[in-house]
């Protein structure tokens, strides 16, 4: 049983202290007149307007500070923090994904949290517990993650009926996964006309679903102290081997090799146009789907295994969260805002509005997540979602892994010898941060 499952019961509890999970901060009537610069990730505007019109000006009325808010394009974002560091002008508080956070660490930039974080108390830590790891490095909180992310494999339980196999009985190893995308499949004259299941391929998501392949094998990508590389193992050839076989071979089940189709519309979705039976997904996407598509049954499967391993693992955890400027001259009441947003009724409220899956464990009671099969589906899978490694130059480590995987995909070399010339690439990079 899921740890939402065993938490759903305190929710209603948890729910009831709403807005006033304050951090232990400075007291409002201290700050009244006080101003904080912050910087959101992303130029989504329902995010905007719920941040800026919904969030922010609550936040100003409880506290009686005011809020500089500034949204940035993600490819812009870290151009620009550095430029703002190196004028003195960083804002007080900022956000980012988890992948960025070592180098901030490594360059001083962040304000350890950990002390913050005990004030919350021991029932909000546990509420949190999923989505923290993905904030620390070294064992220290730096980033408080604002939603959980992950993907899942969701697949047309029509196609499942239609080729004989119960949609309420979907595979729960990725050996019998591969059987049923088997017979999936279509072809003509040898060439696949209708995937079976799509892996993810593209740069960022091969590595993703190297590393969640990986995990359900029983391995690792890094050694326990981040220090070198651990995935040119008998699971990484393991893993390596099935992603190969997927799109290689008589036994294929998958084209579009290289391919983005998780970024692809609504509409040109393989799930929707009918090109593929199984893809794996982020539950924004599968959302908009179901939403679009009322007579289509789609629906998410658990985290496959591999057998004998202890457990499916599928990359995700802490979504993209806030972190404080160590040179910041208002820690307490960044602090007060940072807790804010990470708030039980805060918390809810920003995930519903983004079609996100929520931080808090408690969120498994709250009608967002009862309302929706794709939310409560992710929710119940959020126990098996790792986060990469947050350790420093971790960017350049994962596109290192990638080329070398996309190496083996395209069958220019082995699963072995790929894996073996990337770790030591990859040792590289980890012996000169």
């Amino acid at each position: 049983m899921s740890r939402y499952r065993r938490s759903a019961a305190g929710a209603v509890l948890l729910l009831l202290t709403g807005c006033g999970l304050g951090g232990g901060g400075t007291p409002p009537a201290e700050q009244a007149g006080d101003s904080l610069t912050v910087w959101f990730p992303g130029t989504n505007k329902t995010e905007i307007d719920l941040v800026t019109g919904t969030i922010v000006p609550t936040f100003e009325k409880e506290t009686g500070a005011k809020v500089s808010v500034t949204f940035l394009d993600w490819p812009d974002l870290s151009t620009k923090l550095n430029a703002a560091f190196a004028a003195g002008s960083a804002p007080d508080v900022f956000g980012h994904g988890p992948a960025a956070v070592a180098d901030f660490v490594k360059n001083d930039r962040l304000e350890p949290l950990t002390a913050y974080l005990a004030k919350l108390g021991a029932q909000d830590r546990e509420d949190l517990a999923n989505a923290l790891p993905g904030g620390q490095v070294g064992g220290t909180q730096y980033l408080m993650p604002l939603s959980m992310q992950g993907n899942l494999i969701a697949y047309r339980a029509g196609d499942f009926t239609k080729a004989g196999l119960d949609p309420d009985k979907p595979p729960a190893t990725w050996e019998a996964l591969k059987e049923v995308a088997g017979k999936l499949t279509e072809r003509a004259g040898g060439k696949i006309t209708h995937a079976g299941l799509l892996l993810p391929s593209h740069p960022i998501g091969r590595q993703q679903t190297f590393a969640s392949l990986l995990g359900s094998a029983g391995g690792t990508q890094l050694s326990a102290d981040g220090k070198s590389a651990a995935f040119a193992s008998p699971a990484g050839v393991k893993a390596l081997g099935y992603f190969i076989d997927a799109y290689q071979g008589p036994g294929a089940v998958a084209d579009q090799l290289g391919g983005n189709y998780q970024d692809l519309p609504t509409a040109q979705q393989p799930l929707v146009t009918g090109d593929a039976s199984m893809t794996v997904l982020a539950p924004q996407a599968v959302q908009q789907m179901v939403k679009a598509n009322a007579g289509l049954d789609i629906r998410v499967m658990p985290v496959p295994k591999f057998e004998g391993a202890e457990q499916g693992v599928a990359v995700g955890g802490a979504g993209p969260g806030l972190m404080i400027n160590k040179d910041s001259a208002r820690k307490e009441l960044a602090w007060k805002f940072v807790s804010y947003m990470i708030s039980t009724e805060t918390s809810i409220r920003y995930t519903q509005g983004i079609g996100a899956i929520p931080a808090r464990v408690s969120a498994a009671g709250s009608e967002y997540v009862k309302s929706s099969p794709v939310i409560q589906a992710f929710v119940e899978q959020a126990g098996h979602f790792r986060p990469n490694p947050n350790v420093p130059g971790w960017t350049q480590i994962r596109d290192t892994l990638s080329k070398h995987l996309e190496q083996a995909l395209n069958k220019k070399t082995g699963a072995q010898e790929a894996l073996t010339a990337a770790a030591a690439e990859v040792d590289t990079i980890l012996k000169s941060e």
